[in-house]
């Protein structure tokens, strides 16, 4: 694949790869002008797999290909190359554009901000993963060690081999009120090898998909200890406390605020300038803490503040504080409104 012998983190994935794939040429696709050189795009390269029923994509430039420049000697560059198992139709040749340009997508996140992904991570794509199938149902996304390749040691340390598995909204609410890699063992049933298929339909409408998780949630509670949000703000008005939420996040927080303070934790919702903390107790009590509101529930006050946090604009007496929901209003890519809710 490279044009060097001085790439030993290149080398190390192509011999993860040919094992998989013994005597099997990928499709590759490399980017012109490199991140460091300037260029848009992170990844140096994507090879692509043709499998008899799915498309398996692995990045090139997660980790470190050439020299070691990280302080770490035990982990390559960020740690992972991503995966995506997409399913291919019997006819299909040549793998979709978009799926490349997620993964830029992905790995420029990751490049801009700092935060990584690992196993049981998962996100929200505010939209269809695939942007030229605005009727697919697979709007989110959590994360998996692949399933056929895993960790790999190179000369520069560690690599993991991370793959996305794409997920409807309802399946990504399961996630956030129990846990992606145990709802994941769920849905591997269904979705050998993980592969995203962006016709299907919600899997939480299968009885026994939605008994498990409903079971899971009963006995584990909820793994989202912290989201964060554009409206989460707190105020006094003289002894009163006023929480001010978005009406499209408020069901959420409800939600698992309720998962969270039942099994005895708490959560952090936070926006960019405000903090807000729902914690397990006795009994209902807010107090400060370092700029962050806590607020103190039991867990028949948590489910009663479940039940009033609801996409209603208006202002709701719970407990010893008022909350305060305001409208919310979507917008597209443009920055035009195409959607009010509360």
């Amino acid at each position: 694949m490279t044009d060097t012998d001085l790439a030993p983190g290149w080398d190390a994935i192509d011999a993860a790869l040919a094992r998989l794939y013994p005597g099997i040429e990928p499709l590759h696709y490399g980017t012109i002008l490199k991140w460091s050189l300037g260029g848009d795009d992170p990844l140096d390269g994507v090879s692509v797999y043709r499998r008899e029923d799915h498309w398996h994509f692995v990045t090139y430039g997660m980790s470190e290909l050439y020299v070691k420049e990280s302080s770490d000697p035990d982990v390559s560059g960020w740690g992972f190359e991503f995966t995506f198992r997409l399913i291919r139709a019997a006819d299909e040749e040549q793998p979709p554009v978009w799926a490349l340009n997620f993964l830029q997508n992905l790995a420029r996140y990751v490049f801009s901000t700092g935060n990584v992904f690992e196993p049981g991570h998962h996100i929200n794509a505010n939209g269809p993963i695939a942007v030229d199938q605005p009727s697919t149902l697979i709007r989110a996304a959590t994360f998996a060690d692949d399933p056929e390749l895993g960790v790999l040691d190179t000369p520069h340390g560690t690599v993991r081999f991370l793959q996305i598995v794409g997920i409807t909204l309802d399946e990504y609410a399961a996630v956030e009120l129990w846990d992606a890699t145990r709802l994941l063992s769920v849905l591997s049933a269904y979705l050998p090898n993980l592969v995203t298929d962006l016709n299907r339909a919600s899997l939480t409408e299968n009885a026994e998909v939605a008994a498990a998780i409903a079971e899971g949630v009963r006995r584990d509670g909820s793994s989202t200890g912290g989201i964060f949000t554009d409206v989460a703000a707190w105020r006094r008005e003289g002894d009163v406390t006023v929480v001010r939420l978005g009406a499209n996040a408020a069901p959420r927080i409800g939600r698992l605020a309720h998962a969270r303070v039942s099994h005895g934790q708490g959560l952090l919702v936070q926006s960019s300038d405000s903090a807000i903390g729902f914690r397990a107790g006795d009994s209902f009590a807010v107090q400060e803490n370092d700029g962050v509101l806590e607020i103190f529930l039991s867990p028949a006050e948590a489910a009663e503040f479940a039940r009033i946090a609801q996409p209603r604009a208006g202002r709701y007496e719970f407990a010893g504080l008022v909350l305060e929901i305001e409208k919310s209003l979507i917008r597209n890519p443009e920055g035009e409104v195409v959607e009010e809710i509360g």
